[in-house]
């Protein structure tokens, strides 16, 4: 087994970029991704338009091209395969991270589902979508639960509930009442979330004044049966009919691959990994962390535009270590 100069987990845009700096400084490197590339695009909602101009999400001098200011979800898809062509990046798909390891030499080992390798740096670049947080309430197991959501046809004429009031649930819930679902929002703060886009807010807002959308705020899930589902609310407990069940209650880093090295987390809620904002370097020598997997549980502090940057800080970092002036 070659020891390779660098292991890259995780296969998504920032993964890519930190493929592409590696592969410009002629380092010994792979990405290895669990699913298909760009995993956590590929499962957002088949209508999805970036918060982001394509402008600001370009990288590795490859322009983003898209007939609208905002890229979508396809764009998105195809820009970054072009990225991983043009490069000739060298990507396993299909290829999950499962143990990691230091040794006392300092390299690291990895255990995937398909192969071990030996890496003398490891990039944590996994993001956070891929783990949804749970409402841990009885029912959830439910076929008809979903924490995902791809496109709003499984829905029409059905009764749903859409939990949480941020960009996720109010898109979803708009989006399947237009295409005639009965849908039914649960909402755990007293107002929707005044941070949801500034065009699509107004537009939730009337819906559920004028009683075309019902909504329970400062309410939560009680429990989720095959016909209904129970709420808390400050009135009271209410049963509502329902047939579906959409949890659009965000989403949470792979706490336990930085757990199985001994990456530190700061001690509040936002449990922020430990790492150096020069270098990308964490508390463990040697591991790096790169895009939004930094800002912990805090998923609003950093996005795709505003950690490309991680790729170049850590592969210079690695190129430094290498000849001696890091």
């Amino acid at each position: 087994m070659d020891k390779l100069d660098v292991l890259i987990i995780g296969g998504g845009p920032i993964g890519i970029a930190c493929g592409v700096e590696a592969e410009r400084k002629g380092l010994n490197y792979l990405i290895i991704e669990k699913g298909v590339l760009t995993n956590s695009i590929f499962h957002y909602p088949s209508n999805m338009t970036f918060f982001s101009t394509s402008e600001k999400l370009e990288m590795a001098d490859i322009p983003f091209m898209s007939i609208a200011n905002k890229p979508t979800r396809t764009e998105a898809l195809e820009y970054y395969r072009r990225i991983v062509k043009h490069y000739r990046l060298k990507i396993h798909l299909y290829e999950e991270a499962l143990k990691l390891t230091k040794n006392p030499n300092g390299t690291f080992e990895v255990i995937t589902n398909k192969a071990s390798y030996r890496a003398a740096h490891l990039v944590m670049a996994t993001g956070f979508y891929d783990l949804p947080n749970k409402m841990s309430v009885p029912g959830e197991e439910l076929p008809k639960v979903s924490h995902y959501y791809k496109e709003p046809w499984p829905y029409i004429g059905q009764k749903v509930m859409v939990v949480g009031g941020g960009n996720s649930a109010v898109d979803v819930a708009l989006e399947t009442w237009r295409k005639g679902a009965e849908v039914t929002m649960v909402v755990m703060k007293p107002t929707i979330d005044q941070t949801v886009k500034y065009w699509v807010l107004p537009d939730i807002e009337n819906r559920i004044k004028e009683g075309s959308i019902k909504a329970y705020f400062n309410a939560t899930i009680a429990a989720i049966e095959p016909d209904n589902v129970s709420i808390k609310t400050p009135e009271g407990p209410v049963k509502v009919p329902n047939d579906f069940v959409l949890a659009m209650t965000g989403y949470r880093p792979n706490f336990a691959l930085l757990d199985q090295l001994g990456v530190e987390l700061s001690l509040d809620e936002h449990k922020k990994p430990c790492y150096d904002n020069q270098s990308q370097e964490s508390n463990v020598p040697g591991l790096y962390l790169a895009g939004v997997v930094c800002g912990g549980l805090n998923t609003r502090e950093f996005f795709i535009e505003n950690t490309i940057v991680h790729a170049s800080y850590i592969m210079n970092d690695i190129v430094g270590k290498k000849q001696g002036t890091s």
